[in-house]
């Protein structure tokens, strides 16, 4: 039956009965994917030629990758019709599945030159990435890209602190103060058990225990070298975070402050830490370092004159990878910089972007760039689509910028509209190498700013490179508008729930990138890729009442959880 109902649906006829006619094979005619071939079988009592398929339909040896019955589009195909599409217009067709989840390797290279364990990279914006979450996204196997809506002396000093660390977090250090300094109100301990006790120099003499100062009648009065212990047994900066876990428990102390070459404190790690580390969930992915072990970091620069100055300081600071930063790359100011930044380091990776068209890419690739950074109003505390009428959805600029950067063998970054996992996947599946994300890991622990209450809710101001508060503080080069008498806003300010820890919700969200990655029968990105190219992976468009399908729905009340 089934083997009638395929002949007859290539025949484009309904089923009828077979009646038992005297045949001949006159040969192949064409194929069916380029794998399965079709004979032309002529009957005698009619010689009205028919089609007829070759083709074993025994289960046990039925071959999937030949099978290809036409269902869905493919990429080529959908993406060619003059429609933007974002991630949530567009869904993929499942595959077929021989592997586990387990086996998914979602490793991949940010530049030509530069890999990561994960796909993932936090935004240069003010209110995502500084040195916290460079150092917990290189942890976790991707890379942080350092904002410079700062001074370049202040963005050298986040490349310095990043590369001090081998711990997967920064905690804010106790307040220091000097031997002849008195400690006057409690307050100065802050949330911090003890006060530093330092030099000029900023090495560490000692501490004052909260403990000792409150049992004092006398503390409020007494200089802090009256109170102190003696410097507690620390360990050096470059220690890993088991090697330290470990000299706490041997040593047992209620904390180790990690230190530099010079004695200066870079870290103070409590046993509350490390017990919260421990508590994460690990992907089991090593961590993005370089040869000398130290944390990988990029860092942003504009495209003015000045910002070659800028990054000079970055490369002594020791940048691994640098960004150029525009919400519209294909100019003359970013080509002209991207020259000067091969010709004058030709040791150092440059990203370039933004750029949502195969001609915008291609300018830039032949420029040299070492990656692509692709969106124009995306995310989703930007305007730009909105004020200046230009952009692409970030499904179809992902996949045709893909298209051309593949040839020349640069990777491509997914830069916003990254709202959830599947999103991720679907970036990873259509072209790109890594994702770039703002909002997914804004409100975070690790991202810059201060918690406050808004209507019974936890959150974090996130606003956009674009909004005008973020403008007057420089970030208006970006929209090479810093030389405009008008400042015209391409960006909004919000905020968002408290998401807890990167640590924490980065792995599960790797995994379910996992799951999805499975379920379309791809085990890599470059296994995914290749499915793509070949027309195997199929797609289609979902009409809206799809997307309010494939989505919680009929529900009065629930709660969402990813973990």
């Amino acid at each position: 039956m089934i083997r009638e109902t395929l002949i007859n649906f290539l025949n484009k006829k309904k089923p009828r009965k077979e009646k038992k006619r005297e045949t001949h094979q006159t040969g192949p005619v064409s194929n069916l994917c380029n794998s399965t071939t079709f004979y032309i079988k002529t009957h005698r009592q009619n010689p009205k030629p028919s089609i007829s398929l070759s083709l074993s339909l025994s289960p046990s040896t039925m071959d999937f990758d030949k099978l290809c019955i036409d269902d869905g589009f493919a990429a080529d195909r959908l993406f060619n019709q003059g429609f933007s599409y974002t991630y949530d217009d567009v869904i993929f067709l499942p595959h077929f599945i021989d592997f586990p989840t387990d086996a998914v390797d979602l490793r991949t290279n940010l530049t030509r030159n530069l890999s990561l364990s994960l796909p993932i990279v936090s935004s240069p914006m003010d209110t995502v990435t500084e040195s916290s979450m460079a150092v917990s996204m290189a942890s976790l196997g991707g890379i942080g890209i350092l904002h410079y809506n700062n001074t370049p002396s202040e963005q050298s000093s986040l490349i310095r602190s990043v590369k001090s660390r081998r711990l997967p977090f920064i905690t804010d250090l106790p307040p220091s103060v000097s031997p002849s300094d008195q400690i006057s109100s409690a307050d100065d301990f802050g949330s911090s058990p003890c006060v530093l006790v330092t030099a000029e120099s900023g090495r560490l003499l000692g501490f004052v225990a909260r403990s000792d100062w409150e049992a004092r009648s006398d503390a409020r009065d007494a200089p802090a070298k009256d109170l102190m212990r003696p410097s507690p047994p620390s360990v050096t900066a470059s220690c890993d975070f088991e090697r330290t876990a470990e000299f706490l428990a041997r040593e047992a102390l209620d904390f180790v402050p990690t230190v530099d070459d010079d004695g200066v404190v870079v870290d103070l790690v409590t046993k509350g830490d490390v017990e919260r580390v421990r508590r994460h969930p690990r992907l089991g992915v090593p961590p993005t370092v370089g040869e000398d072990g130290r944390f990988l970091v990029g860092a942003a620069v504009g495209t003015r004159e000045e910002d070659k100055r800028r990054l000079e300081e970055l490369v002594k600071a020791g940048a691994d990878v640098v960004v150029l930063d525009s919400s519209q790359g294909n100019s003359i100011y970013q080509i002209e910089m991207i020259k000067h930044v091969k010709r004058t380091y030709p040791g150092l990776d440059v990203i370039g972007g933004n750029v949502v068209t195969a001609y915008q890419a291609e300018n830039l690739i032949q420029a040299g760039v070492d990656g692509l950074r692709v969106g124009m109003g995306s995310g989703s505390i930007c305007t730009t689509q909105e004020v200046c009428a230009v952009g692409r959805g970030q499904a179809t600029a992902v996949y045709k910028v893909a298209s051309i950067a593949a040839r020349s063998g640069v990777p491509v970054i997914a830069d916003g509209g990254i709202g959830n996992s599947g999103h991720i996947v679907k970036a990873l599946v259509l072209g790109a190498s890594t994702v770039m994300m703002g909002s997914f890991l804004a409100g975070s622990h690790e991202a810059p700013g201060v918690y406050e209450f808004r209507d019974g809710s936890r959150v974090k101001k996130y606003r956009g490179m674009g909004s005008l508060e973020a403008m007057k503080k420089g970030s208006d080069a970006r929209y090479l508008g810093d030389t405009s008498k008008l400042k015209v806003a391409q960006g909004v300010v919000g905020a968002v729930a408290d998401k807890g820890s990167t640590l924490n919700f980065i792995p599960y969200t790797m995994h379910a990138v996992k799951q999805g990655f499975q379920d379309l029968g791809a085990s890599s990105l470059k296994s995914a890729h290749d499915l793509l190219r070949s027309s195997v992976l199929r797609l289609e468009v979902r009409s809206g009442a799809a997307q309010v399908e494939g989505g919680v729905h009929g529900l009065v009340k629930y709660e969402k959880k990813l973990f």
